[in-house]
């Protein structure tokens, strides 16, 4: 008499006549998964990063002609242009002074406002602003000529 019945097998055979009852990816699977990734990676990495410094283009010449606009609204406003960027701010004519998108660290370059030679003591002050981030954009043009 028999106690234990040895014919069923608890476990199927760990060949390849069993592959319906294992479950996972085989190395194969993947490696082709990780192949595929990198491929999109390296597609997509690239086109993103243009698109990054697309948009902190777009974002200096935007923050350059605001600043100009108000320098324009405050000379009209005083009849005289103002002395610095911070006092745009505290005038009203800008919420605050925008950092650099290109270079956040460096400080905008301020351009003197043509005065008239003709009138004694004429008030001196800025009328432009320009970047002063090193580099070209993707045009070639340098960033200090925006």
């Amino acid at each position: 008499m028999k106690i234990f019945n040895r014919t069923k097998q608890l476990r199927p055979e760990v060949d390849g006549s069993r592959r319906s009852t294992q479950r996972g990816f085989t190395f194969m699977e993947l490696l082709i998964v990780m192949v595929i990734i990198g491929i999109l990676a390296a597609v997509a990495i690239p086109v993103y990063v243009a698109h990054v410094r697309r948009a902190k283009e777009v974002s200096l010449q935007s923050d350059l002609w605001a600043m100009r606009r108000a320098i324009d609204y405050y000379a009209t406003d005083k009849e005289k242009p103002p002395s610095t960027l911070q006092e745009l701010v505290a005038a009203g004519y800008l919420r605050d002074i925008p950092k650099d998108p290109i270079c956040p660290e460096c400080p905008w370059t301020e351009i003197a406002a043509p005065t008239d030679s003709s009138v004694a003591n004429a008030p001196s002050g800025i009328g432009d602003v320009k970047s002063s981030a090193p580099g070209n954009d993707a045009n070639g043009k340098p960033f200090t000529e925006y």
